[in-house]
């Protein structure tokens, strides 16, 4: 492809983008194709001659397409999103281009310096004291694994990289039922073994982690010959939003030396608003700390910001610096592939960096507040509704309800009742107009509601409500 095709097929991929984005809200929100329906119309074997763009760009629209589940909807109400906006997409355009491989600073010293001085602006905003630094991963998944092994080799005295696991110490970690499923992967990968995993009951409203509980749990390890390595604390987890108590699991941490990481992948954007940053009071006691610019901060996936108070442990489990990765002449530069888990890093920080000087903070702050008042404004429509329950009260933008109406002429059983709202969620995805999710609450199926796309409006979020409640009369009716 010479120079002046290229310009018009980039100049059509950016006009594609534009036109998908301005009509995205009228395509259904989930994928409406069957298993194997894509992988069928693709051809079997590769092509042994170049295809013409006008042909791709045609199977782009007719076959990949339909195939897409909408994020960028405006009611994507499903997961947490998976947000973008344009500076940021005009970023990855830029990030494309340039194709560079960040992962020293004289394989790009602008990535680098770029990365460490918005990573700072990050901890500003949040409210995170100046004895933090921050590195961004591709996810929290990374992140907590990146935690978990740092939290590991400081048990073990540094001694785990160098004479490997066999025959040492058992390690312990502790966390809640409501942290996510990537803490279970990483004490898998770390190691460690699921049954070192130590869950710890929750109390309170916000489901959080019981700290006399956790307290008991290291004394009774630690009589047991167990060696308590790491915590991992639940800010706004994934099923309710569950919180832990961060000030007083931190005392306890602190009080028997364990490292303390606080996982913060959706409601860590939401600090950048003061009102909210009572659920993160401790936070600047704990050892690490990461959330997620691409779930609340309208920065494309992948950008997690991780952020640690002691960095040169970090680097001493994850660095290595054989003779070809050295810079050399350049003592003191930061070499972020240290920081992390893989070896090549993109330049992720320009996308940050596009959004937060396009927008502004207090442009931010608004978007984030608008989601947390639209979502506690539906969360009381539907706590006032004889057919619905509200099953938890919102945390920021998230909450949960389910189904229950009286006279469905169902038994009152739970078994009943979940299957219900199995077959309403089904039926309210199939339906296209708003995308919803479920987990078990309380042992019971419930149905899952968290605003924060980019592009949701009021009207969307009550539009996503009227859809709900069309679909539930419907069930009963048939």
């Amino acid at each position: 492809m010479d120079d002046e095709t290229f310009r018009a097929w980039a100049r059509r991929a950016a006009d594609w983008s534009v036109d998908y984005l301005a009509g995205v809200g009228e395509r259904p929100v989930r994928a409406q194709v069957a298993p194997g329906e894509i992988f069928r119309q693709l051809p079997e074997a590769p092509p042994a001659e170049g295809e013409p763009m006008d042909r791709i760009f045609s199977d782009l629209d007719r076959v990949v397409m339909p195939g897409m589940t909408h994020w960028q909807h405006p009611r994507f109400f499903a997961y947490f999103p998976a947000n973008a906006s344009p500076p940021s997409l005009v970023a990855e355009f830029v990030t494309a281009a340039l194709a560079a491989q960040c992962m020293l600073w004289q394989t790009s010293p602008a990535a680098t310096e770029l990365e460490t001085r918005v990573m700072d602006w990050l901890r500003q905003m949040i409210g995170l004291p100046q004895d933090f630094s921050g590195v961004i991963q591709d996810s929290a998944s990374g992140a907590t694994l990146a935690a978990l092994l740092t939290a590991r080799e400081r048990a073990l005295g540094f001694t785990g990289n160098a004479n490997g696991l066999a025959g040492g110490p058992t390690l312990r970690v502790y966390a809640s039922e409501q942290v996510h499923s990537s803490v279970d992967k990483a004490v898998r990968i770390a190691g460690l073994g699921d049954a070192n995993l130590v869950r710890i009951p929750v109390t309170g409203p916000l489901h959080g982690m019981d700290p006399e509980a956790l307290d008991a749990a290291i004394r009774a390890d630690r009589e047991a010959g167990l060696v308590p390595a790491a915590i991992v604390a639940c800010l706004g987890g994934t099923g309710i939003g569950a919180c832990d108590p961060i000030e007083a699991v931190a005392a306890v941490a602190r009080r028997h030396g364990v490292f303390l990481h606080v996982d913060a992948a959706w409601a860590g954007s939401a600090m950048i608003c003061p009102e909210f940053r009572d659920l993160m009071r401790g936070a600047d006691l704990a050892d690490s700390l990461v959330f997620n610019p691409h779930k609340w901060l309208f920065t494309h996936f992948d950008c997690s910001a991780h952020f640690v108070r002691d960095p040169k442990a970090l680097t001493d489990t994850l660095g290595l610096r054989p003779s070809y990765l050295r810079t050399l002449g350049r003592d003191g530069v930061v070499d972020y592939n240290e920081w992390s888990i893989p070896l090549g890093r993109r330049f992720r920080a320009l996308k940050l960096w596009f959004v937060i000087r396009s927008y502004g903070v207090e442009t931010l702050q608004g978007m984030i507040r608008d989601h947390v008042a639209w979502a506690r404004e539906l969360a009381g429509i539907i706590d006032s509704d004889p057919d619905f329950e509200l099953t938890s009260a919102p945390v920021l933008s998230l909450f949960s309800f389910r189904y229950a109406p009286a006279d469905a002429g169902i038994g009152a059983g739970a078994d009943d009742l979940d299957a219900l709202n199995a077959r309403l969620l089904e039926r309210i995805n199939d339906d296209g107009r708003t995308y919803l999710t479920q987990t078990r609450h309380e042992n019971r199926f419930v149905i899952r509601f968290q605003v924060g796309q980019t592009t949701t409006t009021r009207a969307d979020v009550m539009m996503a409500w009227d859809a709900v409640r069309e679909i539930a009369a419907g069930l009963r009716a048939g």
